[in-house]
């Protein structure tokens, strides 16, 4: 088996059925060596598709993909609704069918397209008082959970027969799609579980590039994977020449000039063709501008996408 000798990039997860995304991460993990590794979003057991694994130094910018959208593809079934919103509960609620569901469920799509208030399951990560929801909820304990404002910037049906139907959702972070599924479904006079539950993209990332866990442990140095910068397309880049590169990384704010360039806030910093790490524009004396270390990479060889 080929195993990098050293590996810093993002690999993009083919998460099967049936894993926790701790259990898939561990074995990454050990497919590259036992190397430093984390995960950007939790995927059920039960959901497959995209994890984003970030290895060696691209876990620096683990955190900077957790406000990304998300993309699911889901199947819903209708008639019955189970406690934790898919096929492992039990369940807890019944109601008729609409003899026409896509045209049901075509009626209330717009409803939840744009900003809406979701109140997340008891069968979630969330915590109350350190405790995880779904814990509580395995002890047959419910507790109060304020609504919390998600936005839904696409939701499309694909299909709908009988009494399951397939749907696909572009989302902001935070959303669950299991109580999308049964909010649908009450308002369209009825209720619903999800079947399957598939995550499609994380922006920036789209789902070409995705590698499955068998392909990662049969030969991890034939998976592509991405150079931590990819992570960030969405800050502005600066490139320093050496001098400044090498203040920056030692911790020193540098003075960046006056020109236009980009505006105050984060950016990413290049030397050359080499990725330093992310930084930030501060106003300095005059009309100069400083650009400050905000996470910087140890200077391992690693280039930019």
């Amino acid at each position: 088996m080929n195993v990098p000798s050293a590996v810093h990039g993002i690999l993009l997860l083919d998460k099967p059925l049936g894993l926790s995304s701790s259990t898939a991460v561990q074995r990454v993990r050990r497919a590259f060596g036992r190397i430093k590794a984390g995960h950007t979003g939790s995927l059920d057991p039960l959901a497959t598709g995209m994890l984003p694994v970030c290895l060696g130094e691209a876990t620096k910018v683990a955190g900077y993909l957790l406000d990304g959208d998300k993309e699911y593809l889901f199947t819903a079934r209708f008639g019955a609704r189970r406690t934790t919103g898919d096929m492992e509960g039990e369940v807890v609620e019944e109601a008729a069918v609409p003899g026409d569901l896509a045209g049901a469920l075509r009626d209330v799509l717009t409803a939840f397209t744009g900003p809406i208030s979701q109140v997340p399951p008891m069968y979630s990560a969330l915590k109350r008082d350190g405790q995880p929801l779904y814990k509580l909820a395995r002890q047959g304990i419910e507790v109060e959970r304020p609504a919390r404002q998600v936005v839904i910037r696409s939701l499309d049906l694909l299909t709908a027969s009988g009494v399951e139907a397939t749907l696909r959702v572009r989302c902001s972070k935070g959303t669950y799609v299991r109580t999308l599924a049964e909010d649908l479904a009450r308002a369209a006079g009825t209720c619903a579980h999800l079947t399957a539950l598939r995550r499609e993209s994380v922006a920036p990332f789209s789902g070409a590039g995705m590698v499955t866990l068998e392909a990662v442990e049969a030969d991890p140095g034939g998976c592509g994977l991405l150079a931590p910068d990819a992570a960030l397309v969405h800050l502005p880049e600066i490139r320093l020449d050496e001098l400044p590169a090498r203040r920056l990384q030692q911790g020193q704010a540098v003075v960046a000039g006056a020109d236009p360039g980009p505006p105050a806030g984060l950016v990413r910093v290049y030397a050359g063709s080499r990725f330093l790490g992310i930084g930030e524009f501060v106003a300095g004396d005059g009309a100069a501008r400083l650009l400050k270390p905000v996470r910087l990479f140890n200077d391992l060889g690693i280039k930019s996408t």
